[in-house]
């Protein structure tokens, strides 16, 4: 798998100081926790869902969640686990264990509703869990998170195959504020017993919504409905740290992708599409509501997020544009770890318009140099619009 892989070789290497990795599932724990990128989730009940997962990589997506919980109904529960088992049969047919093909096909998780199934799925797989990457553990709690974790090993163990985690914060403990500190203490203790096995955390934050019988406007970001805001912040503070003891947590779901009449202006700048440099696409962003969704990205990212829940493929490419790593961030990053900077100080950027100090801004350069590993450098004058262009053209 490589991000942008969609896209010819040359064309590529035109939009790339340093092009995006290739990474398979068996690559280490912290390349694909960063790699992850815009996830798709599928209902487990789709017909052709082979197909679909097919369809989805060529397109470029590297990560897939196929929902057994809250995108079907209840009664749909038996009927969609047995065409899990069926479709990954169909998507197995035919590979071998050194195909390339087999390469090629995004990381796979079963988002689950209850512990047994995890134990119960991956007997049923038999071979075929080889395509499986692990499970998306919803609503979870110290107490719940647990059980769902000891399945997880029971199923390992079964299996012999490496099987993560990506447990989902979206519980009402955890929105309320007499509970959330309690809940988030809790919440920490069990991943960091586990930590080998928690790919990354994901935020439910339609849940939260749900809590207050809120739901945001195309018009907003998650960071405009202050109760969310409030919880993603002490999320990040309490699990996303940086001194070794964090994890990767990933952006929430954008809900939109169709067109709504519009209450506010556009929050997407004309100038990164003048002189030529695709208006139409900024228009047609506009138009399918993407352009929340992009604002959604940066801040995500400025409040210690990355990658991002995606329910449709049209998220996908903007998801991605806006992860790779600008020419400028990766020289002041290249800067700041120069090891002839290791006792501190501070000097000027390379693009002469910031400062660059190398104690604080450690922890910031390595991350990015993890990013540009898995999403590439973009080269000095290409910005997203290119990015996003490139991408869509495929």
């Amino acid at each position: 798998m490589r991000h942008f892989g969609h896209i010819p070789s040359a064309k590529r290497a035109g939009l790339f100081h340093q092009e995006p990795a290739e990474f398979t599932a068996d690559s280490p724990a912290s390349t694909l926790a960063v790699a992850l990128g815009a996830t798709l989730y599928s209902p487990a009940t789709r017909p052709r869902l082979a197909d679909d997962v097919r369809k989805q990589a060529a397109r470029s997506v590297v990560s897939m969640v196929l929902c057994l919980e809250d995108s079907i109904a209840d009664a749909d529960v038996e009927a969609a686990e047995t065409n899990l088992v069926n479709q990954f049969a169909d998507l197995a047919h035919g590979l071998t264990t050194d195909d390339r093909a087999l390469q090629d096909v995004p990381l796979l998780f079963i988002r689950v509703r209850e512990p047994h199934q995890i134990t119960d799925l991956v007997a049923r797989l038999g071979d075929d869990v080889r395509l499986l990457s692990g499970f998306v553990l919803p609503k979870f709690t110290e107490t719940r998170g647990h059980a769902f974790l000891e399945a997880l090993t029971a199923a390992e163990k079964a299996c012999g195959r490496r099987l993560f985690a990506m447990p989902v914060l979206e519980s009402p403990e955890l929105l309320h504020l007499e509970t959330r500190a309690e809940t988030l203490a809790g919440i920490a203790t069990t991943v960091d017993k586990y930590r080998q096995r928690v790919l990354a955390l994901r935020l439910g934050v339609t849940d939260f919504c749900s809590a207050y019988g809120l739901r945001r406007s195309p018009d907003m970001t998650a960071y405009d409905v202050q109760l969310v805001a409030h919880v993603i912040a002490d999320v990040v503070n309490v699990l996303g740290r940086s001194d070794g003891t964090g994890f990767t947590i990933t952006g929430p779901v954008w809900e939109y992708f169709r067109l709504g009449e519009r209450m506010f202006k556009p929050q997407l700048r004309r100038s990164p599409f003048l002189e030529g440099r695709a208006e139409d696409l900024r228009t047609a962003l506009i138009e399918h509501d993407l352009d929340g969704l992009l604002r959604e990205i940066e801040l995500d990212r400025a409040n210690g997020l990355l990658g991002k829940t995606c329910i449709h493929p049209t998220h996908v490419v903007p998801v991605h544009a806006l992860s790779v790593v600008s020419h400028e961030e990766y020289s002041d990053a290249q800067d700041i770890l120069r090891p002839e900077r290791g006792g501190g100080g501070v000097m000027r950027s390379a693009y002469t318009n910031k400062m660059n100090e190398v104690k604080p801004h450690r922890a910031w350069a390595e991350r990015t140099l993890l990013r540009a590993e898995v999403f590439g450098v973009a080269k000095e004058d290409v910005g997203f619009v290119d990015l996003l262009t490139a991408g869509l053209a495929g």
